[in-house]
């Protein structure tokens, strides 16, 4: 029987500014961005997230159909919310927002993607589920979002990014508290420098990651640009390598290092609530292994215009 990866989380509209090209509009949000990248690599994947039933909603569906993600939620009245990305001279993407993040209440939530997981026939085990950013933080939709989350975390694996906007939520103890929160309930963590040298603006990296991971995620990975990885298990905390790219933009790059990480364990026999004492008790080997996996996709997203993650045979 085929499993399924879901995923929960905005999406939205990026229209892309740069000196050099004109203006240009694509799907996007990073939750939306994970599971695409997930669907390109080879795994059934719902999205759960709205937008409207207006051009650029129109633009999301699309994107979703062509990509073999299932839509949980049907357009709605609202319009679809927008970023729109000022990309500096080195391809580094600086947002504004105009979004609007409601959502049906848990129950309604629940029954649709049962709907989904049934759709083909016997219902289809939901084996994990992805959410962050906006999501877990913007009211009205992050208190729903939250309660799901702690509904479903005694029979799925989770995994939480919290790619901080703070032009959206720019109270910073809110966020911290909201975060901490999340990861309270993940398993797998990904943020990068950014987002916990703004969440914890007067603590060294190291020492956030560590106790991050020890709050309950069997790995806490920090990603630093084209520096390096930092990873904390339970065996300890490890840097590790980043092949440097040419960057064409940022754009969706992190959303695609999430979505490989979570396929690379995946394979492995890690994700799901019946593992979760095998993925604590990931090897040094193991973790490098899924690291440098989704490092090489984070990469040949950043080296394309978009966000555009690979799929296998891109991954070799």
């Amino acid at each position: 029987m085929t499993d399924y990866v879901g995923v929960i989380g905005e999406a939205l509209v990026d229209v892309v500014h740069s000196d050099t090209a004109t203006p240009r509009a694509h799907a996007g949000g990073s939750p939306l961005n994970v599971a695409v990248g997930l669907a390109r690599l080879g795994e059934n994947v719902f999205f759960t997230g709205r937008y409207g039933r207006d051009e650029y909603g129109s633009m999301v569906r699309a994107h979703l159909e062509r990509n073999g993600v299932d839509s949980v939620l049907a357009p709605d009245a609202l319009p679809t919310s927008v970023a729109t990305a000022r990309l500096d001279p080195t391809g580094v993407a600086h947002y504004d927002f105009d979004l609007d993040w409601s959502l049906p209440e848990t129950a309604e939530i629940a029954r649709l993607v049962r709907e989904v997981l049934v759709r083909d026939g016997p219902e289809r085990p939901l084996r994990h589920l992805h959410t962050g950013s906006i999501a877990t933080m913007l009211e009205p939709g992050a208190s729903t979002v939250m309660e799901l989350l702690a509904i479903l975390e005694p029979d799925v694996t989770l995994s939480y990014d919290p790619n901080c906007r703070p032009s959206i939520v720019p109270d910073r103890a809110t966020a911290r508290r909201r975060a901490e929160e999340s990861v309270a309930l993940a398993d797998i963590v990904h943020a990068s420098d950014e987002d916990l040298a703004w969440l914890y603006p007067e603590r060294p990296l190291e020492d956030v990651i560590v106790e991050w991971q020890r709050i309950e995620p069997a790995m806490v990975v920090v990603t630093r640009g084209e520096s390096s990885l930092l990873c904390a298990t339970a065996a300890g905390l490890t840097e590790h390598p980043v092949s440097p790219v040419e960057v064409a933009d940022t754009v969706g790059a992190g959303d695609s290092f999430t979505a490989a990480l979570l396929v690379a364990l995946k394979d492995r026999g890690l994700l799901g609530a019946e593992n979760r004492e095998q993925l604590r008790g990931i090897c040094a080997e193991d973790t490098a292994a899924v690291l440098a996996y989704a490092a090489r996709a984070a990469g040949i997203t950043s080296s394309r215009l978009g966000a555009d993650p690979p799929t296998r045979a891109d991954l070799g």
